[in-house]
Formats: C-alpha cells, structure tokens, sequence
C-alpha cells in the first residue's frame, strides 16, 4: 500500500474505533473477543480500502461498522465449531449470577438483532439510512426493530416482560 493510501485510510478509518470497539463489544459480550474482531475488522479495511468508493466524510462509518459486523459473526461461527459446544450464558447457566445481573435479564430478553440495532441508533447515533447500510436490511425493517427493541428493552427494565 502506497504511504499516501495509508494516510487517507488512517484519517477517513481510524476516527471511528471507538464506534467500531463499541459494536463489537456488545456484539462478543466480552473485551478480548470485541479487541480481537476489531483488530481483524481493521486489517480486513485497510486489505479492501482501496475498494472504497464512499465518501470518506460521511460513509466511512458505517462501511467499518459493517466490516466489524460480518467480523464479529464469523469469528462467533468459527468458534462455535472450533468448540463444538453451546455458548455459556450466564442468566441460564449460573443461578447465582441470573437473577441478581441487572444485564442478565435484559441480555437475554433482548436478541442479538435488536441489540446491535440499539447499540449502532443509541450508542453510536447512526440514522436509520446508516443502520440498513451497516445490517444490510431496509430501513423499514430498522425501524420495526428498533422499536420492538426499544419496547421490549423498557419491559425488561420495568420487570415487565414475559417470554414471547
């Protein structure tokens, strides 16, 4: 990569870590996981920026976010069939830690689609436009989610929700 590539790619790219760390972070539910996706999720930008055709401005945001996605869920389908086992959660698996973590029940009440949906409108500010960019659905459907989301987070925070 030329040194000027690797300016523009640092100053349109780089701004957006912490966004990027954010996602995956909800996405892995742990901190070394979330760094190491996002590391990956760098490296596999700075392979493809060259194919940017996106307004650094304004599209670079939810073009890394997407990468970050895709990132998140293959490292989560390679490890699952590396490990050959079902993934721990602590609200089924630990009777001591389910009912007394706040996160625990709303965490499972809440699924991973509407989680990142929150996570990329809520946390990140992103608009509906670039939520159906970085998820790959339309904006109808981004807005369904976020409000189911948003619905069913309030019933798990006001210890209102029930299984569906």
């Amino acid at each position: 990569m030329e040194p000027s590539e690797l300016e523009r790619f640092e100053a349109a790219v780089l701004p957006h870590l912490s966004a990027a760390y954010t996602l995956a972070r909800y996405l892995m539910r742990n901190g070394p996981d979330a760094d190491d996706v996002v590391q990956e999720a760098f490296l596999r930008a700075l392979k493809y920026f060259g194919g940017f055709r996106g307004d650094a401005a304004t599209g670079t945001r939810p073009w890394l976010l997407a990468i970050v996605r895709n990132t998140a869920y293959t490292w989560q389908r390679r490890r699952r069939s590396e490990i050959g086992a079902i993934e721990f959660d602590e609200s089924v698996h630990s009777d001591a830690i389910g009912g007394e973590h706040p996160e625990a029940g709303v965490s499972a009440s809440v699924s991973r689609a509407f989680r990142e949906i929150l996570v990329l409108r809520e946390l990140e500010g992103l608009s509906y436009k670039e939520i159906s960019e970085v998820v790959g659905v339309p904006v109808g459907t981004i807005m369904s989610r976020l409000s189911r989301a948003r619905k069913r987070l309030q019933e798990a925070l006001t210890g209102s929700y029930k299984e569906r």
